[in-house]
C-alpha cells in the first residue's frame, strides 16, 4: 500500500475514518447553516456571529484541560459513543427549534455553548483514540488521513449546505447533521476491540490536571509549538466568519456562493492533509514557518479585489493552515508519552481552539469597526508575525543543548517510574533525528485536530 494511505490496512482505522467522513460532512453543513442563521436573525450582525464563535469554543477553554484527565482514565472507545450521542442531540435541538420556527439568536447562542461542551470531551477523546488504533508506527500517517477525511467532507459539506439553505432553509441542516453522528457509533460498534492498543490508565489522584501541564512546561519544544497554534487559532483560524463576512458584505453575495467559498478552501486544506499523510517525521520548524506562510497568504487575501481572486487565494490559505495543524498535531502526539497523551493533547486542543471566545469577538469587532478585510488582514499579520519569531527561536533551540528535565515527576506516581519512562519516550523520538540538522529544532517533539480546522 501507498505510504500515504498505510494506516488503512488497518481495519478498525477504516471504520473509523468512514464514520468519520460522514460526521464531519454534516459538522460543515451545520457551521454553515449555522452561521448563516444568525446572520439572519440578527440582520447581518458581525459581533453577533462573533458571540456565537466564541461561545462555541469558550468551554474548549474552560473544560478541556479536565477532560483530558478523564481521558485518561477512561475507556477511549466508549467515551467517543457518549460524545457523539450527546452532540448528534443538540443538533437535532437546534433543527427542531428552527423548523418550527421558535429559534432565537439567545437559543443559538445556547446550543453553540452546548455543542462546546460535546467538543470539549469528544476532541481529546479523538485525538488520544487514534493512538490505540494505529500505534505508534503509523500515528503520523494517521493523523495526515485524519485531516485528509475532514477536508474532503470540508469540501463537500459546505457547498451542499449552500444548496439546502437556498431549497429548503436552514432546519434541515442541522437534522442532517444529527443524524451524521449515527455513522460514527456504528463505527465503534463494529470495531475488533482486540485489536486495540489501549494506552493503561491512569491511576485516580489529586494533581493530574497540573500533571500535564508539567509536563509541557519541562519541554521548550512542545512550548514553542503551542504558542504557535494559541495564536494562530485566536487570531487566524476564524474562517466561518471571517469568509461569511467577505461573502456578504464585501462581494455581496447569497449562501450558496459562501457555501461555495468553503469547499474552495478545503481543496488546499486536503492537499496539504495528503503531504502531511507522507511526512513521518514533522519538526518544530516546520509548523512555525507553515504559520508565518500562513500569515502572509491570509493578508493577501483580504486585498483581493474581486469574489473570484479571493476564492483562488484561499486554497493556498488551505493548505498552509493544514500544514501548521497537521505538523503540530502529529508533533505533540509522537513525542509525549502514552499515559499523558490525553492531558497533554487536552492542553493542545485547549490553547488552540480556547481562545477563540477571545479573537472571534475581537476579529468580529474589527469588522464592525473597520470593515471585513480588516479581519483577514489583522488575523494574517498577528499569525506571520509569530510564526517568523517562532522560527527564530527554533533556529536558536536547534544549537542549544537539548534538555528534559524530569525533576517534577507525578505526585502519585515513582518518581524514578516517571522519570524513566519519559526519557525512554523522548530517547525513541530523538533517534532518527540526530544526523538531520533542519530537524534539531524539535529533538524532543519529532517523531492530531483536531484534524480541525475551524
Amino acid at each position: 500500500m501507498s505510504p500515504t494511505f498505510s494506516a488503512l490496512a488497518i481495519r478498525n482505522y477504516r471504520l473509523y475514518l468512514t464514520g468519520a467522513l460522514i460526521s464531519n460532512t454534516g459538522t460543515w453543513m451545520q457551521r454553515v447553516a449555522q452561521d448563516w442563521l444568525v446572520l439572519q436573525l440578527t440582520h447581518g450582525s458581525a459581533a453577533a456571529l462573533g458571540i456565537t464563535t466564541g461561545l462555541q469554543f469558550l468551554p474548549v477553554l474552560l473544560v478541556t484541560p479536565v477532560a483530558g484527565v478523564i481521558v485518561d482514565r477512561a475507556n477511549k472507545r466508549r467515551m467517543l459513543i457518549a460524545t457523539q450521542v450527546f452532540l448528534g442531540l443538540t443538533a437535532l435541538a437546534l433543527g427542531l427549534l428552527d423548523i418550527t420556527g421558535v429559534v432565537t439568536v439567545e437559543a443559538v447562542y445556547v446550543i453553540a455553548l452546548l455543542l462546546g461542551v460535546g467538543a470539549a470531551f469528544d476532541t481529546p477523546t479523538r485525538q488520544a483514540f487514534v493512538g490505540e488504533m494505529v500505534g505508534r508506527d503509523e500515528l503520523a500517517n494517521a493523523v495526515g488521513l485524519n485531516s485528509a477525511s475532514f477536508n474532503a467532507a470540508r469540501i463537500i459539506g459546505p457547498g451542499l449546505a449552500g444548496l439546502l439553505i437556498v431549497w429548503v432553509g436552514t432546519g434541515p441542516v442541522f437534522l442532517v447533521n444529527a443524524a451524521s453522528f449515527v455513522a460514527v457509533v456504528i463505527a465503534q460498534l463494529l470495531m475488533d476491540t482486540s485489536a486495540l492498543h489501549p494506552s493503561p490508565p491512569a491511576d485516580r489522584a489529586p494533581g493530574q490536571l497540573r500533571e500535564g501541564l508539567r509536563y509541557i512546561r519541562r519541554r521548550r519544544d512542545l512550548v514553542l509549538i503551542l504558542v504557535v497554534v494559541g495564536t494562530v487559532g485566536t487570531f487566524g483560524f476564524n474562517f466561518q466568519m471571517t469568509t461569511a463576512l467577505m461573502a456578504t458584505q464585501v462581494f455581496h453575495k447569497g449562501a450558496g456562493e459562501y457555501g461555495l467559498l468553503g469547499s474552495i478552501m478545503a481543496v488546499g486544506s486536503l492537499t496539504g492533509a495528503l503531504i502531511a499523510a507522507r511526512r513521518q517525521r514533522p519538526t518544530l520548524r516546520l509548523v512555525a514557518a507553515g504559520a508565518a506562510a500562513f500569515g502572509a497568504i491570509t493578508v493577501v487575501s483580504g486585498l483581493m479585489p474581486s469574489y473570484l481572486a479571493f476564492a483562488v487565494t484561499l486554497v493556498p490559505v488551505g493548505l498552509s493552515a493544514l500544514t501548521v495543524m497537521t505538523a503540530a498535531n502529529a508533533t505533540m502526539q509522537l513525542s509525549v508519552a502514552p499515559h499523558f497523551r490525553g492531558r497533554v493533547m487536552a492542553w493542545y486542543m485547549a490553547i488552540f481552539m480556547g481562545g477563540t471566545p477571545v479573537g472571534a469577538p475581537f476579529i468580529g469587532w474589527i469588522g464592525e469597526v473597520f470593515g471585513a478585510r480588516w479581519t483577514l488582514i489583522v488575523g494574517g499579520a498577528v499569525s506571520g508575525l509569530v510564526g517568523l519569531v517562532v522560527l527564530v527561536l527554533a533556529g536558536a533551540l536547534s544549537t542549544s543543548p537539548a534538555r528534559h528535565d524530569d525533576t517534577a515527576s507525578a505526585p502519585h506516581e515513582d518518581a524514578s517510574t516517571t522519570r524513566d519512562e519519559d526519557a525512554s519516550d523522548v530517547s525513541r523520538a530523538r533517534a532518527p533525528e540526530t544526523s538531520d540538522s533542519l530537524r534539531g529544532a524539535a529533538v524532543e517533539a519529532t517523531g492530531p485536530a483536531t484534524a480541525a480546522l475551524r
